[in-house]
């Protein structure tokens, strides 16, 4: 549905049921972010979009148009202007409808990257929006604890 805006609401998560079923469901939410990394964003797959999201999916990034479509896009050029970008997952959260991982994204090779915060909202088994920040790596820290 064009122009659909999001609440900042899981949906659903209050109605998840019994704790085995909502872990269940956490479970699945979580597997759904881990394939779309492994099949979409870390090789910069548009073919493998409509396999994980939602036709409407809302996206909050600037830099990416609205909509699989939008997302097909974005991913087409970024692989066309760095083909050997990584993206490393060092932890991953589920909070009901909503799937937050921790990124450690390299866009060339040799440069220290970005850390990145995905957080997906889940409808219907695939990913219906997306938010996302990002923190350069900075080559001198003022403390030991590293970005992750």
């Amino acid at each position: 549905m064009a122009g659909r805006k999001s609440t900042g609401r899981a949906r659903g998560s209050g109605n998840a049921g019994s704790p085995a079923r909502a872990k269940a469901q956490a479970q699945r939410n979580r597997r759904l972010v881990m394939d779309v990394y492994a099949h979409v964003l870390k090789p910069l797959d548009p073919a493998r979009v409509d396999d994980y999201f939602r036709a409407d999916y809302i996206q909050h990034n600037p830099m990416a148009r609205t909509g699989a479509s939008g997302l097909k896009e974005f991913l087409t050029w970024a692989r066309s202007v760095a083909p050997s970008a990584e993206h490393h997952v060092k932890r991953m959260f589920v909070d009901g409808d909503f799937v937050i991982a921790h990124v450690h994204v390299i866009i060339q090779p040799g440069e220290l990257g970005s850390a990145v915060v995905d957080i997906f909202r889940i409808e219907d088994g695939r990913i219906a929006e997306h938010w996302d920040v990002a923190q350069q790596i900075p080559r001198h820290m003022r403390n030991d604890n590293g970005m992750f």
